[in-house]
């Protein structure tokens, strides 16, 4: 019965929530939405953007590109293509709304050019200002999209020397943004490329198989060959010959008439970015320096050769791609690179370069390098071609070529298939681990407290210093550090992304704030809202550490009436509601509208901004002087969404006393949020779980209903909590 009573509770709040929140939805949604996908460039405009010696062409009937020609002379080849990121890649930035950049790429996949349109991402409006983020986007020109682009890495000499990596400096405080902006010039880029330029475009290259870079076991070469990491291909005179049969090239190739079964070409292949593989072959060293010098998902593929028939011929340049050899996948070519790995290992070892058998020692072997952009799919048979040209004729002779085709499959233990969820924001979850660990034993720490609360609420001073040192954790680590300050803005991002049909990915691009979400969302169940606007806000902390200060001067506040408390706690509802309003009208505007939160400025940016914002947010600190958490308790957007939802909390976890508000008044007295009623009850849409009512609660020497008893008065009835 007590199980079933505590269901229907739930399912009750739960409801409540859920008409509360629909009806939010649809009020709003009757109203018209912006049209958030518009690309914004006519023809006239793309010629401002690219004026003369450059000719903007008509814009291609299938894909929305604009071909850029130049006059040179009486000749107008083609130079590049300028599109709008919106229309190939929308990507959504932190308000839910998609950058729209301005791209243009020539027949190579370098950046010729690239833009900001419009954006809508919180640091930038009126915040570090858009100039951070136009520098930023200055920096692509030059850069191919063949190129590895890494973002705020500290290269050595060494690697910047190394043309397959590009380093763009980032832009502090906005990590996440710049993010999203890169994976968007990038995703645009490529869809043009994969359609125009030859680059591979069977599959989404953020969703394909992923080699798994911790499984490794000791082999040797023929342990390898056994288990399928490295394959044997043997071609000969007479194979060879049959390519060429009823073409020109037939019977020109003399050795191959005179010797059929002769040895026309031998190869090996592997996959040197396998663990198995790549540690096996090259010395601890050589691995380091692969594994720092290319890409998360790029791949190193390793080929050796003899035979009468080199795969990559005499007049080979080290770097470029091989015209003997050739890699498809899906019937869609990928470009394989020459990584000049021999001449590095040379470096480490002149002995020898590979480990490899005796009896391969003279074999020729280049290791050629495939971007993770060009989609090569692990899951998938790499489909290999060896180009022969044969000619007939002296003055003017006729040439003609034929591949010898053969394919290699990675064992399925090697690699994990491929996931929905598979996409770029893991290598930004990896390069956060220690932040991520941080903030979750901080939560951690919070969950035993708030589930042992008994421990610190026995003595005033241990629930004092805890506090205190956990609000700065807050304020230091999770807001300033970190960038882990939570805010309306997340809700209208979902809304707008909502709206117009977009995933929500883009929070992915911000470890922080899904952890965050995910122990919030959850401890809604337990909690209720206080758990968030009692512990693990920034700004609140801020506000919070500022009243200790003045507690600690001796310096008073101001108590609102109970009835005034009451009234202005309805204002942040009705603030909450106009930002959804305005979220579903205007893109631009919810820009601003959500400026009524001083959390950019105070926390995000550490009041790096203009002076009016700056001002705002200092008036806001400044009511907390006055009025304890006076912004928290009236004014938050935030806190009233966590309000609202914070009714799906299941119990009332807080204990009471039958005696609690009658006769005795003092927790409802000394709770500064004003959130104990008259009759003793805690009004938990408004409790922020600060515990001091609970040390009063434990206090024999405060508690009146302790003191009585202690005297020798009745026994003390504790209230049922659930």
């Amino acid at each position: 019965m007590f199980m079933c009573c505590r269901k229907q509770n739930l399912y009750s709040r739960v409801h409540l929530v859920t008409q509360f929140v629909f009806r939010i939805f649809l009020f709003i949604s009757l109203l018209l939405p912006l049209t958030l996908n518009a690309a914004v460039m006519t023809k006239a405009d793309m010629e401002k953007a690219f004026p003369s010696p450059l000719i903007v062409g008509d814009k291609d009937e299938v894909l929305p590109i604009w071909p850029l020609y130049q006059q040179i002379s009486t000749e107008t080849p083609l130079v590049g293509y300028a599109f709008e990121s919106i229309d190939m890649a929308a990507v959504p930035g932190f308000a839910g709304v998609p950058f729209n950049l301005l791209v243009a790429i020539d027949p190579n996949g370098t950046f010729l050019d690239v833009r900001v349109l419009s954006h809508h991402e919180p640091v930038f409006l009126e915040g570090l200002g858009e100039k951070p983020l136009i520098d930023f986007a200055k920096q692509y020109p030059g850069i191919s999209l063949m190129q590895n682009i890494k973002i705020d890495a500290s290269p050595s000499a060494a690697a910047r020397a190394n043309t397959a990596n590009a380093y763009l400096d980032g832009v502090t405080k906005a990590t996440a943004s710049i993010r999203i902006f890169n994976q968007s010039v990038l995703a645009s880029s490529l869809t043009v490329a994969r359609e125009k330029l030859g680059y591979a475009k069977g599959r989404d290259p953020d969703l394909i198989a992923r080699l798994k870079g911790d499984l490794f076991e000791p082999m040797s070469w023929d342990e390898m060959v056994k288990a399928g990491l490295i394959t044997r291909f043997q071609f000969t005179n007479q194979q060879i010959e049959e390519q060429f049969k009823d073409t020109i090239g037939e019977g020109q190739d003399e050795e191959a008439l005179d010797e059929p079964d002769g040895l026309f070409s031998e190869l090996y292949v592997a996959n040197l970015t396998v663990p198995s593989v790549g540690r096996n072959l090259l010395l601890p060293e050589a691995w380091q320096y692969l594994k720092e010098n290319i890409a998360e998902n790029d791949q190193i593929l390793l080929v050796l050769g003899a035979g009468r028939y080199s795969f990559v011929g005499e007049d080979f340049v080290r770097g470029k791609v091989p015209e003997r050899l050739s890699l498809q996948q899906a019937e869609l070519p990928i470009e394989i690179r020459d990584f000049d790995f021999s001449d590095r290992l040379d470096l480490y070892e002149l002995e020898y370069q590979l480990k490899l058998p005796e009896d391969l020692q003279d074999h020729e072997w280049k290791a050629f390098h495939v971007i993770g952009q060009a989609g090569l799919d692990p899951a998938f048979p790499y489909e290999f071609q060896l180009h022969a040209t044969r000619q007939k004729g002296w003055l003017y002779p006729e040439t003609v070529s034929k591949s010898l085709d053969f394919e290699t499959v990675l064992p399925e233990e090697y690699f994990v298939a491929a996931e929905t969820d598979n996409k770029t924001w893991h290598s930004l979850w990896a390069g956060r681990t220690t932040d991520i660990a941080i903030l979750l034993a901080g939560l951690f720490v919070l969950t035993v407290v708030l589930i042992r609360y008994p421990l610190l609420t026995r003595g005033k001073q241990h629930l004092g210093w805890f506090r205190t040192v956990y609000l700065i954790f807050t304020l230091v680590f999770i807001g300033w550090y970190a960038q882990g300050q939570l805010s309306i803005v997340n809700i209208t991002g979902i809304l707008q992304a909502w709206l117009a049909d977009r995933s929500l990915e883009f929070f992915l691009y911000d470890p922080m704030t899904v952890i965050l979400w995910a122990y919030i969302g959850l401890t809604f169940f337990i909690w209720g809202r206080g758990t968030f606007c009692g512990w693990l806000c920034p700004f609140g902390a801020l506000q919070e550490l500022i009243g200790k200060l003045l507690a600690f001067l001796k310096l008073p506040q101001l108590k609102v009436s109970t009835k005034l408390d009451a009234q202005l706690k309805w204002v942040k509802y009705l603030v909450l509601l106009v930002i959804m309003v305005v979220a579903v009208v205007s893109v631009p505007l919810t820009g601003s509208v959500v400026e009524i939160e001083p959390f950019k400025t105070s926390i995000t940016l550490i009041f790096d901004r203009s002076w009016p914002f700056v001002l705002w947010a200092v008036v806001l600190l400044g009511l907390s002087l006055f009025v304890y958490k006076g912004y928290c308790r009236y004014i938050c957007p935030l806190g009233a969404g966590m309000a609202i939802f914070g009714k799906l909390r299941i119990y009332n976890w807080l204990p009471r006393r039958s005696e609690c508000g009658s006769p005795c008044q003092l927790c409802n007295k000394r709770c500064e949020y004003q959130s104990i009623e008259q009759n003793g009850q805690i009004d938990y849409n408004e409790c922020f779980q600060c515990l001091d009512c609970v040390v009063i609660y434990d206090d024999d020497k405060q508690c009146v209903p302790l003191i009585v008893e202690k005297r020798g008065g009745r026994k003390l009835k504790v209230k049922n909590v659930a």
